[in-house]
């Protein structure tokens, strides 16, 4: 015989329905990340996900929470911003600047040297003009007093070539010569030293003498001081020895390329008197 059922209180309508929904597992978890700003720059990363036995319950839907953005945030931002802005500005300025200050420096580089190189050239040409102005005063120094000297020896008869002109024309070019300078060592035609004035002289008329002093004092005849003859030779020092030599013109003078500061001049036998004399004509 069946038990009646016994009714005990009022019951759920679902009452006799098992529940469809499985238990939520332990292991469900939430996580949110978030990042704040750094250098000017924000940044927020959220990441949620959920972890679950392989017996997992169903997935519940989970709610991130993105970073609010607040005032301060905000201004720090802006501020930043205008940073690094600020200092872009300053160094397109600073390049701008360095840029003109190189180009100043090598226009300033070239115009110095466009400068000197003019500067050369005035120099040059005021020291070429300086030489030639020298030059003519010289020059005409020399022409008026061969002029004066050749007034001087066409009225002296002591300079009276002997007949055949050989003695003549060895005077004539000494003559011609006076204003020349002396160089050691230079034959002509604007430069004699002593020995080559003399030797050069006595070629006008087809005698080679010897080059120099000592050579020449051994050639020809020796005569002596007081008999002396236009056209010979004197010289200074010992026979053979001798550091320097001149031709007699007569009247008590002799010509000869002195020194490097009288060059080639007429003088007195009486200031510097000869040690011997030679005749070669």
């Amino acid at each position: 015989m069946e038990e009646p059922l016994i009714p005990v209180g009022p019951m759920s309508h679902t009452a006799h329905i098992r529940s469809h929904r499985k238990p939520r597992q332990p292991g469900t978890s939430k996580m949110a990340m978030r990042a704040g700003v750094a250098g000017g720059i924000l940044s927020t990363v959220a990441v949620a996900g959920a972890s679950a036995s392989a017996n997992a319950a169903e997935p519940v839907t989970q709610t991130l929470e993105l970073p609010t953005l607040t005032a301060d945030l905000s201004a720090q931002v802006a501020q930043s911003a205008d940073a690094t802005q600020l200092a872009a500005a300053n160094y397109e300025l600073q390049a701008e600047r360095d840029a003109a200050a190189a180009q100043a420096a090598k226009e300033a580089k070239a115009d110095l040297a466009v400068a000197k190189k003019k500067a050369e050239a005035r120099k040059k040409a005021a020291e070429e003009a300086r030489q030639a102005a020298a030059e003519r005063a010289e020059r005409a120094a020399r022409d008026a007093e061969r002029a004066t000297l050749t007034t001087v020896s066409a009225s002296a008869d002591t300079v009276t070539p002997p007949a055949g002109g050989s003695v003549g024309t060895v005077i004539a070019f000494l003559q011609a010569q006076v204003g020349d300078a002396y160089v050691m060592g230079a034959s002509g035609p604007n430069a004699w030293d002593c020995s080559s004035l003399v030797q050069a002289a006595f070629k006008q008329v087809g005698v080679d003498l010897p080059r120099v002093s000592q050579d020449q004092s051994m050639v020809g005849t020796e005569v002596s001081l007081s008999n002396l003859a236009v056209g010979d030779i004197l010289y200074w020092g010992g026979k053979g020895s001798a550091y320097h030599v001149g031709v007699y013109i007569g009247n008590g003078q002799y010509l000869d390329a002195a020194n490097p500061s009288k060059g080639v001049v007429i003088q007195d036998l009486s200031g510097y008197p000869a040690s011997g004399a030679v005749r070669v004509l």
